[in-house]
């Protein structure tokens, strides 16, 4: 499946928006997640979406968090709404599984 590389990422006011990217150079199968990953803390999964496009959030960003897939363009992507001081942190996509490599991930500062 290839390498995952995220993007999208940036500074952003509390109560901004952001809509991150991940671009495999293979074919995705499977559930796909969003995870991040705060300085000093373990990586964490946010969010996963079924090949089929059925999605499950953390109580900590429903509602404010969209994931979404195009497994023609091998892309899953993030919309995040309303962030908050607590969203800064590096967001990386990869299987539910964790089991593909890992990008680089992007950083999300959320910073007035």
């Amino acid at each position: 499946q290839g390498q995952l590389v995220e993007s999208g990422g940036g500074v952003v006011q509390p109560g901004g928006s952001l809509r991150l990217s991940c671009a495999a150079s293979g074919s995705i199968f499977g559930t796909m997640g969003w995870y991040r990953q705060a300085p000093g803390k373990q990586r964490e999964l946010v969010v996963t979406i079924s090949s089929g496009g059925s999605t499950n959030y953390a109580d900590s960003v429903k509602g404010r968090f969209t994931i979404s897939r195009d497994n023609a363009k091998n892309t899953v992507n993030l919309q995040i709404n309303s962030l908050k001081p607590e969203d800064t942190q590096v967001y990386y996509c990869n299987s539910a599984r964790g089991n593909l490599g890992w990008g680089q991930g992007t950083q999300v500062t959320v910073s007035s």
